[in-house]
């Protein structure tokens, strides 16, 4: 009788039953749902918005299978298709009285259908890719003039503080179209400030108009800033999705001037379709505090060189507030931000500023002390003035403080936009296009009958050739499927079809660990060697070559991994995890299912792998045939 090691059992045991446990939530399918999410950080849902989108579901008649919170939005499960579409319709019409300035985005999602209790302990299903579950495909123009626009009025405000460190008075810096224009009262003074300019903002081309000088972009600054646009831009969309946690996105550049964008696998649609389209900006300027300014504006007649908005209080309403059409300051010398508290205690935004924007806003402050300065946030080319406070002393060291009218999850997520960083040009969606659970089912249907029939004819294939042992090594083969399967939900991978075919790859190549060891022990067996040394040399013997031949595979996984992108990177990590699962699966597994048919035998005299083939000696010629 042959001893196998009980603590070897056992972990197949948990494994399998780990597996198992892990790979369920995959079997419950999906929910239809509706995701409420807001559509502006200054918007908030809570327990009274969960009480108030129970009460317009009541009233239209749709029943729900449990509305609930999660993250910064509410979500809203149905039984049915038809029940959802309803939902969706009576919640844009109730909570969207205005469709051309939303307050919320009201979209139709997938929500996993395992029990409360599966979820509870962590098992979750894995996400599924735009090709099988469906998603959103965005194609986005960047908007070049408008960068070039928004480079300007940074080279203007640079303009006015070089002027201003080295004493020299002009009449009057204007952005006008294309160009800057700077005035000057005398010829001497202009030269010096050419010059100056031409030694220190080399992005600017300058004429003489008069006692004007005319700066615009030069070729070269243009040519660079198109380039810098697209890639800061998918910069940060990738910071704002990847600090959302969503799974997987593919955003690549198209073109000269477009990015592509692709949301697939992700719970929360609703949240990162509008995180993507916002262009939250941050902007500092003065109050214009004209006496009668504010009474005119409201009548419509807007002073010039000013702009009218609005500032929340902590009640929800809103009052208006003029301001200059200067911008002192923007987001792009943004370094930080860090949601915090006051000296009051009061929930805060901490601003960090990088060396040139420390200077600007110590200038600004010195300058302006005893006046409001607003900082405003820019989001879907909407602004709303954050907080005004009145400017007390200089402030210095680049470090600035955004406190008043906001709460704790306010400042997070005003923080969250800023750190994630500013667009560097504005963007609008050219193309979308929707795949629909429909296609996408339809191509889960395909690609699991593909990997199935695969299966079916490897297992065939083994029963009839290697009998018992062909059994366990199918045996083996589904215990890493279950692994694999186990894992990726585990790390919450998206499975796409290109995962499929790694699936399938993956089944074909585990089943050539078994052949392998399989054919080694029918070698021992044809040596003479009796069964269960036959099994143990078997095992041994072949693990070498197995592990050899996973080594070279796992290393052109890793070369796809860490040089492919989108589909590549997916087929790559189905392909690096099932290498690992494969090995403990066909030497682990196998071996404890192979102890457990043959291990008590005393005597065991031949095993059932299939005819093993013994070389006769000639004995006229003493050669084998």
């Amino acid at each position: 009788m042959k001893r196998y090691p009980l603590w070897k059992y056992v972990t197949v045991v948990l494994a399998l039953a780990l597996g198992f446990f892990y790979t369920l939530p995959n079997f419950y399918g999906k929910s239809p749902a509706v995701q409420i999410s807001p559509n502006r950080a200054t918007i908030k849902v809570d327990a009274a918005m969960t009480s108030r989108i129970e009460a317009i579901l009541k009233d239209a008649g749709i029943e729900n299978n449990g509305i609930f919170a999660e993250g910064s939005g509410i979500k809203a499960r149905f039984t049915d298709v038809e029940q959802q579409m309803r939902a969706r319709s009576a919640l844009e019409k109730a909570l969207n009285p205005n469709a051309e300035d939303p307050d919320y985005v009201v979209a139709l999602n997938l929500l996993s259908a395992s029990p409360a209790w599966l979820t509870d302990a962590g098992a979750l299903p894995m996400y599924l890719g735009l090709d099988l579950r469906g998603g959103i495909h965005f194609l986005m123009q960047v908007d070049m003039p408008g960068a070039e626009q928004k480079r300007l009025d940074s080279l203007a405000a640079e303009l006015r503080t070089l002027l201003r460190d080295r004493n020299l008075r002009h009449a009057g810096i204007s952005p006008t179209g294309k160009t800057i224009a700077i005035a000057f009262r005398d010829g001497d003074t202009q030269q010096q400030a050419r010059a100056l300019i031409e030694r220190n903002i080399p992005d600017l081309s300058l004429v003489v108009e008069g006692e004007t000088l005319v700066a615009s972009l030069s070729a070269e600054a243009t040519a660079s800033l198109a380039k810098n646009s697209v890639q800061q831009n998918i910069n940060t969309l990738h910071n704002r999705i990847n600090e959302l946690g969503v799974a997987e996105p593919v955003i690549a550049q198209q073109g000269a001037s477009r990015i592509v964008v692709q949301l697939p696998g992700i719970q929360d649609t609703a949240k990162a379709k509008d995180i993507l389209g916002r262009t939250a900006t941050l902007e500092i300027r003065l109050v214009d505090e004209t006496p009668g300014a504010l009474e005119k504006a409201l009548r419509g007649e807007i002073p010039f060189n000013t702009e009218l908005f609005y500032e929340r209080d902590r009640s929800g309403g809103e009052y208006p507030i003029l301001l200059k059409k200067q911008v002192e300051l923007t987001g792009e010398h943004l370094t930080d931000a860090q949601p915090g508290f006051d000296e009051n205690g009061q929930p805060a935004v901490h601003l960090g500023f990088n060396s040139t924007g420390a200077r600007i806003f110590r200038d600004v402050s010195r300058e302006n002390i005893g006046k409001r300065m607003a900082i405003l946030l820019f989001e879907k080319g909407r602004g709303e003035v954050v907080t005004a406070p009145v400017i007390r002393d200089e402030i210095g060291g680049g470090r600035v403080q955004i406190s008043g009218r906001m709460t704790s999850i306010e400042a997070s997520d005003v923080a969250l936009l800023l750190r994630s960083g500013s667009l560097a040009a504005p963007m609008e969606i050219i193309e979308e296009r929707t795949i629909g659970p429909s296609q996408g089912a339809e191509n889960i249907k395909k690609g699991f009958n593909s990997a199935l029939w695969g299966f079916v004819a490897i297992v065939a294939f083994m029963c009839l050739y290697y009998l018992l042992f062909g059994v366990i090594s199918a045996m083996a083969l589904s215990a890493n499927v279950l692994f694999l399967i186990a894992l990726l939900s585990i790390l919450q991978a998206t499975l796409t079809l290109p995962g499929i075919a790694a699936i399938a790859l993956t089944i074909g190549m585990a089943i050539d660990a078994n052949v392998l060891i399989n054919e080694r022990i029918r070698e021992e067996l044809r040596a003479g060697m009796p069964p269960h040394s036959a099994i143990t040399a078997g095992y041994e013997r072949a693990f070498d070559t197995i592990l050899d031949a996973n080594i070279t595979t796992m290393i052109a996984g890793l070369a796809l991994l860490i040089f492919g992108v989108g589909p590549v990177r997916g087929f790559a990590v189905v392909l690096c995890i099932g290498i690992l699962t494969s090995i403990f699966s066909a030497v682990v597994v196998s071996r404890v299912l192979v102890e457990l048919a043959y291990g008590r035998k005393k005597k065991l005299v031949s095993i059932a792998i299939g005819q093993i083939w013994k070389p006769e000696a000639d004995t006229a010629t003493g050669k084998k045939k």
